[in-house]
């Protein structure tokens, strides 16, 4: 096929004939015992085919990509990714027929590594995670492909007014719940595009509904929401794959969120672990920030004796995780004790009890 745009024309109908062959994804409900009056719900986007909820974006991205005219037939598509984003674009250039490479920090978990394998992509790993930008772009300068650039693209690749984006779905879905309009929703920012979508979307439809962004322990992110100082570095990456990021990325955007909570890792996790109870299966550790990002909401509505709805997402299933976050041996090496944290979560969820707020960072 010599004709770009009748290329072009033909993979934007593959993707679309792909996206109506799936449904849209869950929403369950997590009872909260010991917070009365407060109803929360997960967005499970574990249910997409590619197992997590950057398949929305990577959709989004390849649509984008291929809109703009930056695809090009057998050229491969790059990224820079910790993983999850990454196994979902390799599933849609095998799609398209297009080679796939993942710049990923070398610490990425081999199950996410096989995932890819599994699409037909190839992965680059590199020792420091802060370069995976810079290897991203030499690796499409030398093949003559094109670096997809989740950091800078999810936000405005993402039709946040319809569409079927995140946002839409979890207010048709919430329609006839006791509190259809949630008080909040709750995303943890790995590029910061659903935190976008989110915010824009409530703003468009006119509803009351906050945004709260939980962000992970080695992040920029919640202190660029705090200082809005945009050169903000670390020389480390983020322990939760998926979430925060060491630089300001450009699709993080803070005026369409409401309040910010930084989640030390180890709370993260233990959240992961009782979710993962609760739930009768394993979730990612994104999910476990996110819920304790709920449970602070949750528990401020409760003390102000307010009722209402809250949504959070649960952003990938466990799996990938199976000899990182579930595996007693890697959590022992890598300091984490998790018991205790775990009864606190139980304890906030469960009976009321506050938080260890002490550990916790939070502008809300």
């Amino acid at each position: 096929m010599n004709d770009p745009r009748q290329w072009a024309r033909e993979a934007i109908r593959i993707i679309e004939a792909d996206f109506q062959r799936s449904a849209d994804t869950h929403l369950i409900p997590l009872p909260l015992p010991g917070l009365p009056g407060i109803e929360l719900y997960f967005k499970d986007e574990s249910s997409h085919p590619t197992g997590s909820l950057k398949h929305r974006l990577a959709r989004s991205l390849f649509l984008y990509a291929l809109c703009n005219g930056w695809l090009k037939p057998g050229a491969p598509v790059i990224e820079a990714s910790s993983g999850s984003t990454a196994i979902s674009e390799a599933y849609f250039a095998r799609l398209l027929g297009l080679p796939f490479i993942a710049v990923m920090p070398a610490t990425t978990s081999r199950e996410k590594i096989a995932q890819i394998a599994f699409y037909g992509g190839k992965s680059h790993l590199v020792d420091d995670p802060t370069q995976i930008y810079a290897e991203s772009e030499r690796l499409a300068r030398e093949h003559d492909g094109h670096f997809i650039d989740q950091f800078t693209y999810a936000e405005r690749a993402t039709d946040w007014r319809a569409n079927n984006n995140i946002a839409e779905s979890i207010f048709q879905q919430m329609r006839f719940e006791r509190y259809p309009e949630p008080a909040w929703l709750v995303s943890s920012p790995g590029t910061g595009g659903t935190t976008a979508t989110l915010g824009r979307y409530v703003r468009y439809r006119q509803h009351c509904t906050r945004v709260l962004c939980a962000d992970a322990e080695r992040s920029v992110f919640f202190d660029y929401y705090r200082s809005g100082d945009a050169d903000l570095r670390l020389d480390c990456g983020s322990r939760i794959e998926g979430i925060g990021r060491p630089r300001v990325e450009a699709s993080f955007l803070p005026k369409v969120i409401d309040a910010m909570v930084k989640v030390p890792d180890a709370l993260s996790l233990a959240a992961m672990h009782y979710l993962a109870q609760r739930l009768g299966r394993r979730v990612g550790g994104s999910s476990g920030t996110n819920l304790i990002g709920a449970l602070i909401a949750a528990k401020r509505m409760a003390d102000a004796g307010e009722s209402g709805s809250i949504v959070a997402i649960l952003c990938d299933g466990g799996e990938r995780y199976a000899t990182t976050y579930y595996e007693p041996a890697w959590l022992e090496a890598q300091g984490y004790e998790l018991a205790g944290l775990i009864d606190a979560v139980a304890a906030c969820a469960e009976r009321g009890e506050a938080l260890p707020e002490s550990v916790l960072r939070a502008d809300i």
